[in-house]
């Protein structure tokens, strides 16, 4: 069978990577697309386009008719889900085989099965795959789950069967945690999901998320091609990923892979799947959950393989063979990537929509260093970031010989990645790449929680670190003063002469120095008697230069605001000013403005739609009170009140679009 054109049941950078291989392939391609994608990358990108419905995901992505409607309309031979959305829907499968539309993915009955989580685990000891102790019969009450807890010993994970997201999960180290978390993770379930059923398993110490990708034809063969650890998470969802884990043994990668092959050829499985493991601190490994889709993160095993999972999984749903047998598969050097999302680390991941006013990612493709530089992505510059939808920006990759190379170039790669005009991780991520526990392979999905326990609040520059930025911020400022005077039309004996003694004002600390600026480069020579030497391509109007300091190349984010120059690398962030020694000294002499008093005001916390007002005005609320919700890409923040008040006045209503610190209620 040959597939002629490929529907794309998705948007964003799924979309677009869909688009990419199937190019590649000579398959024509279709995207679908909802009003607020109607500029989107994936519509241009695709041969034809077909609108599906309103913003909303329910009313247009999800809708299988909608999707079938377009397939009729463009006489789509195939459709690729990508992930989320219809992507492990089972009834979207079957839809699309009545239609004689070939699904670019598993069988019906394999999606089924492990879309169950209780199913799933049972199915997966029957095949001899290691599971995590517990019970996977359905729990009548509080009481029963106590009993089990009890018996498998503490602590327990309690858990929705239906769950995801981190949705209807608890964790309980006693009886009383059982008893209450059994009851609110049935609620939780109920509400989200349509579904109480609940289970409870053993909960894994120093966990790690450790996954395999396994890659099936429909003649029986099942391959697997090594792991990914996925432990860096925040808030259940993957941040960071590599590949292979910088944890595992040779052994123990083949144990998991083989037991990951058992699984999937136990439920007839084709196409890519990916087989995820929660692993100890002694390499124990135990199944929780199979995805029957590809994976957000499979650029990092493609990137190790050097197979493209995509054009396997197009080639497997026409009916071809695999080409390439187990011995065949070999993992070549490392991968990281690191989500790029909208969302504002300063203001505890809160998600962030607007105008990407720039949007300019490293080059990608093989570096001068032998590194190897990969951006997925489904947005491009002046496009919108839309609230409906996954907060997700880019996916970028790097690849090198080894994993602290990889990490040094992915440092390279977010320190080149200019994204202004919504709040973003990159500085974050930046500071992850740096982390020394990071770098040793130290992991657990408890790493952000517990190296940034009280979120993540920018970086501080190290005195090595301070020293490089004052260096930069007197190098540019030299150019600019010297810039200046060569204004055309001055007498020459009238010139101004450019001092060369000045104070950078940076990070809390002042740094005392005289610039020599010659042909063969600038030294700065600080009053400590230190010196670094300097030299860069940067002129003014640029917002991203590399400059060499002492050697040292510095990919860095400089803008100039009023007399100062704002300097952003490795995820720090900061603001000097360079001042003549006489101005340094009255400065210091300037009191210090503080910020205005909003104690008694509620502030939109991020940009979104106010789904409620809980209260009205003259109101007495107390501490802890719920007094409003907002919501923005599928996340719904509750607002309570910090303290006992009086509800002098309400500015907004649900239904309202609030900016970032729009004003929501004011107390007297």
């Amino acid at each position: 069978m040959t597939i002629k054109k490929i529907l794309i049941a998705n948007r964003g950078e799924i979309a677009c990577r869909v688009i990419r291989t199937a190019k590649k392939m000579g398959i024509a391609t279709v995207a679908v697309y909802s009003d607020a994608d109607r500029d989107a990358l994936h519509v241009r990108q695709a041969d034809e386009a077909v609108h599906i419905g309103p913003a909303p995901s329910s009313q247009s992505y999800i809708v299988i008719d909608k999707i079938l409607d377009a397939i009729r309309q463009t006489g789509a031979d195939a459709v690729h889900p990508g992930y989320g959305f219809l992507s492990e829907n089972p009834a979207f499968a079957e839809a699309l085989e009545k239609e004689g539309v070939t699904f670019v993915g598993p069988p019906v009955n394999a999606i089924q099965a492990m879309g169950d989580k209780i199913t799933s685990k049972k199915l997966a000891a029957e095949a001899g795959v290691s599971t995590v102790p517990g019970h996977m019969g359905l729990i009548e009450d509080g009481d029963e789950a106590v009993r089990i807890s009890a018996s498998i010993g503490y602590p327990v994970m309690i858990k929705a069967s239906a769950g995801g997201g981190g949705k209807g999960m608890r964790i309980a180290w006693d009886d009383a945690e059982a008893r209450e978390g059994f009851q609110s993770s049935k609620n939780e379930a109920k509400s989200s999901f349509g579904d109480d059923r609940i289970f409870i398993e053993k909960f894994v110490t120093e966990p790690r998320h450790i996954e395999i990708q396994v890659l099936g034809d429909k003649h029986g063969n099942v391959l697997y091609l090594g792991e990914r650890e996925c432990s860096i998470q925040r808030r259940n969802q993957k941040v960071i990923e590599e590949a292979p884990s910088p944890f595992l043994d040779e052994a123990t990668r083949r144990a998991m892979g083989e037991q990951a092959v058992a699984l999937a050829k136990a439920v007839g499985y084709h196409s890519a799947g990916t087989v995820e493991f929660i692993v100890d601190g002694s390499r124990n490994f135990y199944f929780l959950e199979m995805n029957t889709r590809l994976q957000v993160e499979h650029p990092v095993t493609e990137l190790v393989t050097g197979i493209d999972l995509v054009e396997q999984m197009i080639r497997v749903a026409a009916g071809e063979k695999l080409s390439f047998a187990q011995e065949d598969v070999k993992l070549n050097g490392w991968a990281v990537e690191s989500r790029l999302y909208a969302e504002d680390p300063y203001r505890n991941f809160l998600p962030s929509i607007g105008r990407l006013t720039r949007y300019r990612p490293p080059a990608e493709g093989s570096q001068a260093d032998g590194t190897v530089v990969r951006n997925d992505t489904g947005v491009f510059e002046g496009g919108e970031i839309s609230m409906y939808y996954d907060p997700m920006i880019a996916k970028l990759c790097t690849w090198a010989p080894s994993r602290l190379e990889a990490v040094g170039a992915m440092s390279d790669a977010l320190d080149d990645f200019e994204v202004e005009g919504i709040g973003h991780n990159l500085p974050f991520l930046s500071a992850v790449m740096e982390h020394p526990r990071f770098r040793e392979g130290r992991l657990t999905t408890a790493f952000i929680a517990e190296e940034f326990p009280e979120g993540f609040s920018g970086v501080t520059p190290d005195a090595d670190s301070a020293r490089k930025l004052a260096t930069i911020a007197a190098y540019l400022n030299q150019m600019l003063q010297e810039r200046a005077v060569q204004i055309t039309g001055t007498i020459g004996n009238h010139r101004r002469v450019v001092e060369r003694d000045w104070v950078v004002t940076l990070a809390q600390r002042d740094y005392p120095l005289t610039v020599d600026m010659s042909a063969d480069g600038t030294i700065a020579r600080f009053a400590d008697g230190a010196t670094a030497s300097i030299t860069g391509g940067w002129v003014p109007g640029q917002s991203h230069a590399r400059f060499h300091v002492d050697g040292v190349t510095l990919g860095v984010k400089v803008d100039l605001v009023g007399t100062a120059i704002r300097l952003r690398w490795r995820g720090i962030d900061v603001t000097a000013r360079v001042r003549s020694p006489r101005v340094a000294e009255l400065a210091r002499l300037m009191p210090v403005k503080l910020p205005p008093d909003t104690s008694k005001m509620l502030l939109c916390p991020m940009p979104g739609v106010i789904t409620s007002i809980v209260v009205k005005q003259g109101d007495t609320v107390e501490a802890g009170q719920t007094l409003a919700s907002v919501e923005a890409m599928k996340m719904e923040n509750v607002l309570k009140a910090e303290r006992r008040g009086v509800v002098k006045h309400i500015a907004a209503s649900a239904g309202q679009s609030l900016a970032v610190d729009e004003l929501i209620m004011e107390f007297e």
